[in-house]
């Protein structure tokens, strides 16, 4: 495949991910409030979705590397517009839910098939470039999202901000199918035994290298979901923005995040991996302590939480590519089992987050700005110490 089918191929498969959470999010207060839903009931359909994506990873790496990625993405792709039609369309909060969390199962395939592409094609050190740019499509497309999710909510309602995932998978589906190329050089013929999946598992979770990356990745998401499962209900409900304003707002995080994965490629080449990490440790702490010093002097605005978030976003850029290729880069013949496993721990504490979330959300900005706080200190200290130690490529 050329390189350009290759990046395009990834950013839609990074960018669903986004775009299922990020087009929904200023839908979500207004759907609560059509069908009665509690606050838990709503971050229900953002956690559920979540915990179906890391689980369902753990099922489809290796599938994909006893199969290949082809047919998973395929299988997962379809079952993604199915279950988009089925959330558009939904008449209750239950049933919702349900939609959803397939959903986030089929979502899992995508990326997870994504990270391990890369590894399938690149080795470590060059598989951060091409992932940063990846990501880099990632972030146009979760610059879309909100404004776009934000207009179909005023113009429409809910129902088309979630019929438009239907069109997205779909246009994905028909790109695997008519122009991707399997890339698993060599397929697994025993990847589903289970005395050799218990040994690969192991294998991986022992790697330190793998362990380091993904406590990165954990954290930086852990803290992005922090901000989106939140931010919608303070910066709506709290700060009195409107859908459309919102959208816009998620805008400019988005366009930060972006810079931040073409800030990563220039640092790549000039000091590499490590550094890199590090460095993006100290703009992410810097961002959540400034922004934590300004809600405790009294100051509650959109601003007093942008600003500092810009560090935050661009600072995640760096740390999304890095952590991604660095967790798959040991293990270039099970490439799709270290891939789900980095993406199973990391839903797994958002989905812990989301549940905190759902119960401590007091009608102020502090359930947002100390979580953010919290798992910033935690990206810093990883990225300052286990990335150091263990980050070789």
């Amino acid at each position: 495949m050329p390189p350009t089918l290759i990046v395009l191929t990834l950013a839609l498969l990074l960018g669903i991910q986004p775009i299922t959470t990020d087009l929904y999010l200023p839908a979500l207060p207004g759907l609560a409030l059509e069908m009665g839903a509690s606050m838990v009931q709503a971050q229900l359909t953002l956690t559920a979705l979540l915990l179906a994506f890391g689980i369902s990873q753990l099922f489809w790496g290796p599938l994909s590397d006893r199969f290949g990625r082809r047919p998973i993405l395929l299988a997962g792709m379809a079952a993604y517009v199915v279950a988009s039609v089925g959330s558009a369309f939904s008449p209750s909060m239950d049933l919702l839910i349900v939609w959803r969390t397939l959903q986030g199962a089929a979502m899992g395939a995508a990326v997870m098939c994504a990270r391990a592409i890369v590894r399938d094609l690149y080795a470590p050190a060059q598989g951060a470039s091409v992932m940063s740019k990846g990501l880099s499509g990632l972030g146009v497309i979760a610059c879309l999202s909100a404004p776009l999710g934000g207009l179909l909510t005023a113009w429409f309602s809910w129902h088309a901000a979630l019929l438009a995932l239907s069109v997205y998978g779909a246009i994905c589906l028909c790109l695997i199918a008519l122009r991707f190329e399997e890339t698993v050089p060599h397929k697994n013929p025993k990847a589903l035994q289970l005395a050799t999946l218990t040994r690969t598992w192991l294998g991986i979770l022992r790697n330190p290298t793998f362990l380091a990356f993904t406590a990165l990745t954990t954290f930086a998401y852990s803290g992005l979901f922090t901000f989106l499962a939140s931010s919608s209900f303070v910066f709506i409900r709290v700060l009195g923005l409107s859908t459309t304003q919102y959208g816009l707002v998620m805008f400019a995080n988005s366009f930060i995040y972006l810079l931040g994965t073409f800030l990563c490629r220039r640092l790549l080449v000039r000091v590499g991996v490590r550094r890199a990490v590090a460095i993006a440790g100290a703009l992410t702490l810097s961002g959540a302590t400034l922004m934590t010093a300004l809600s405790l002097a009294g100051v509650q605005s959109v601003w007093a939480i942008e600003l500092p978030l810009a560090l935050f976003m661009l600072a995640h850029g760096i740390h999304n590519p890095c952590g991604q290729s660095g967790a798959v880069g040991p293990f270039p013949q099970a490439a799709g089992a270290a891939s789900a496993l980095n993406g199973f721990i990391a839903m797994v504490s958002a989905f812990a987050t989301g549940q905190w979330l759902g119960t401590h959300m007091d009608g102020t900005t502090g359930p947002l700005i100390f979580g953010i706080l919290f798992w910033s200190v935690l990206i810093a200290l990883s990225a300052w110490t286990l990335v150091q130690r263990y980050g070789r490529p």
